[in-house]
């Protein structure tokens, strides 16, 4: 597992519900978002994924809720990719206020789907590791 990848966001007031709490669907957002950062900093882009014929595919997400956010908050998205020996891979990641309160847990599973024969790359790790111009940022 490598050391956890993360990007800042402050919750803006149109993602909060009636009770002026972060809307449960945005928690998914900021996590995707960390997602495409991280890829990007290793030189993903999703333009070169689709020259390659791959794209990500999520399979399953878990949320655990632990701390409210509200308008204004500023908090921080980590994002680490735990690598199997199969054609998935986990996700793991954690949403933190900036004073380390954290407000909830993510843990997602992935998997890298060939677009032509619309299956699963056998060996996800290694077609990221081919494809990054830094792939330690994968702890690959």
């Amino acid at each position: 597992m490598s050391e956890p990848f993360s990007v800042r966001i402050t919750v803006r007031g149109y993602e909060t519900d009636v009770q002026g709490h972060l809307n449960q669907s945005v928690y998914i957002n900021y996590a995707e978002h960390a997602r495409w950062s991280l890829l990007q900093a290793a030189g993903i882009t999703q333009a070169g994924l689709l020259a390659e014929g791959v794209g990500p595919v999520a399979l399953e997400t878990t949320i655990r809720y632990r701390r409210e956010l509200l308008a204004g908050d500023e908090v921080d998205v980590d994002c680490v990719f735990e690598w199997g020996g199969g054609k998935t891979f986990r996700i793991l990641q954690t949403i933190r206020k900036t004073d380390g309160t954290v407000s909830a847990e993510i843990t997602a599973v992935g998997g890298l789907l060939d677009l032509e024969k619309r299956r699963m790359v056998a060996d996800p790790s290694a077609r990221f590791k081919e494809l990054a111009s830094d792939p330690g940022l994968f702890g690959l």
